[in-house]
This record gives C-alpha cells, sequence and structure tokens, in this order.
C-alpha cells in the first residue's frame, strides 16, 4: 500500500457551464448528467455527482482531499467550452491547491487582445492548445501543420512570456496526430517546457505505434501526461494491468521523470471512481516507490509549480 504518497492531478477540468463545442456542433447541457450535440446525438457528460451540469472549485478540492490529492492543474478546451476566467478566479482564491491553464482560439480576430488579458493581465502561466479533430481546433477548423505558420506565433508568444505549453494532439491515428511536427516545435523552443496530454491517447491497438513516438519525442523540455489513460485502453478494469504495463513502458523509453499522473476529473469518473484512478499508479507494483513519487507528485511540481 503506499497511501502516504502524495498526489499532483496535472490534468482537471472546473465546468462553470457546459457550452462546448466539438466535430458534430455545439454541444449543451440536457440536464441529468447528459448532453447533446448538434446532429442530435445525447450521451452522458458528466457523472451522477455533478447532475447540475456544474463542477466547482469546491467539488473539485473536495475530491481532492478524499483522494490525498494536494494541487490540480485546471485544464480547459473545446470540449465542455472554454473556462478559462473561471479557472483564473479558482486559482486566485486557492493559489495553493490550483495552477490554471488557459486556451483560446488563435484564429479569433481579436487574439491579441485576448491572450494579454489572460498572460500578461492575470498571469497565467500555462497556455493549453487542444488540436484534435473530435473537440480541438481540427473539428472546426482546416486540418492544419501543428508547426506550420498558424500555430508558430502562439508558440514564439508563449516562449517569450514563459509560459508551460500544454498539447493535445488528439487520438493516434487522427489528422491531428502529429508527432513528428511536435518535435520540431519543442526543438524550435528549447528552453519552454511541453507537456503532451494522455501519453500520446494510445488505444490497445495503436500502443506500439505510440510508444515508437514517445522515443521521437524524448527531449529534455517534454513531458507527458497520463489523463484518461485507463478509459483510452479500454477493455481495462481497475486496477488496470495494460494501462499500468503501457505506462511502465513508456517509463522505460522517456524517463519517469518525464511522466504526469493526470485524471481527466470529471469526465472519467463516468466509468471509475476517482480514487481507482490515482490508485492504478499509487498501488502498482509497475514502479519504484521513488518512481511512484515522480509520476505522482515530484514531476507536476516541477512542471507547474516550481516555474
Amino acid at each position: 500500500m503506499n497511501k502516504k504518497t502524495d498526489v499532483i492531478d496535472a490534468h482537471m477540468h472546473l465546468v462553470q457551464y457546459v457550452a462546448g463545442i466539438g466535430a458534430e456542433g455545439e454541444l449543451r447541457w440536457k440536464g441529468d448528467g447528459m448532453a447533446q450535440y448538434a446532429d442530435g446525438r445525447i450521451f452522458r457528460l458528466l457523472p451522477e455527482q455533478f447532475a447540475d451540469g456544474k463542477v466547482t472549485p469546491e467539488d473539485a478540492l473536495a475530491a481532492m482531499d478524499r483522494c490525498g490529492v494536494s494541487k490540480a492543474v485546471l485544464l480547459q478546451g473545446h470540449y465542455m467550452g472554454f473556462q478559462n476566467l473561471y479557472s483564473l478566479d479558482a486559482q486566485e482564491k486557492y493559489p495553493e491547491r490550483f495552477r490554471a491553464a488557459v486556451s483560446y482560439d488563435p484564429w479569433s480576430r481579436d487574439k491579441i487582445r485576448i491572450r494579454d488579458y489572460l498572460i500578461e493581465q492575470r498571469g497565467a502561466g500555462i497556455v493549453k492548445f487542444e488540436l484534435s479533430t473530435g473537440s480541438g481546433l481540427m473539428c472546426n477548423h482546416p486540418t492544419f501543420a501543428i508547426d506550420g505558420e498558424a500555430m508558430r506565433e502562439e508558440f514564439d508568444y508563449c516562449d517569450e512570456h514563459g509560459a508551460v505549453c500544454v498539447l493535445d494532439i488528439g487520438k493516434c491515428g487522427a489528422e491531428s496526430w502529429q508527432p513528428e511536427a511536435v518535435r520540431r516545435v519543442c526543438l524550435a523552443h528549447p528552453e519552454m517546457k511541453f507537456v503532451i496530454c494522455h501519453l500520446l491517447a494510445p488505444s490497445k491497438a495503436t500502443a506500439n505505434t505510440a510508444l515508437e513516438k514517445l522515443r521521437h519525442l524524448t527531449l529534455p523540455n517534454v513531458w507527458f501526461d497520463l489523463a484518461a489513460l485507463p478509459h483510452n485502453m479500454a477493455p481495462d478494469r481497475y486496477p488496470y494491468p495494460a494501462a499500468a504495463a503501457l505506462v511502465r513502458r513508456a517509463a522505460d523509453i522517456v524517463g519517469a521523470d518525464r511522466i504526469l499522473f493526470g485524471s481527466d476529473f470529471p469526465s472519467t469518473l463516468n466509468t471509475d471512481s476517482y480514487e481507482h484512478l490515482i490508485d492504478f499508479i499509487r498501488e502498482s507494483e509497475e514502479f519504484s516507490e521513488e518512481e511512484r513519487e515522480a509520476i505522482l507528485c515530484g514531476n507536476a511540481e516541477t512542471v507547474y509549480f516550481n516555474s
């Protein structure tokens, strides 16, 4: 048992209002945990404890306290709608517990004013770009090269302002899944920290492909979070042996000091408890105690809280 190991959740979401967008159009709240896309598809977005469609900072803190999570990084993007101001307010209210990432659409006509307000005036030190075809920039913009002209200015801006850059490039095999382009971006900004979400989002069928691309991204300024990995590696039940074994293989490639625990709270609570999503690493025999501490806490402290 490793219950005493401190935890930082490097991939958590707050929800002030559900107002998302995806490849299926706008996403709106239906009630009782359900949401609907513009094409008519209805699905469960949030678990029963958030049946009103909101996840407050206090909701997050209550779950964190129950499960031994000392701090969390608040990420957000297109899926449930941008929560920039709500997340920044949470960071300001609970500065010892939260770090807020901000996000924006680089095609916004007033993007300069948006990013200057979020980063320069509000002091956000983390910028996330969700690039995926499902619910990221490539769901409602034509496919583009991640290292091309469209994003170059944004990466330069992040670098100039000392921001950590978080990238979600979608599922392995999607048009947005461009690990070689990400490598070129990271090499072009050697002093900037990059975190790639979901360990490159493999499934069981694509795990070997994702691991091979991890080798190309083994760089001194790149880390990977584990958000939603048990879900993506389905079918795999707690204690998620397939997911834990994949993390072991990934750690052997990039180093355990390059991997950050993340839960993708709250949507992943649709299929399992928050504690189980932590314990698949905290209780796993795949890792030494030193490796567990690094993955669960130390690496995120270095990347996000000591910046």
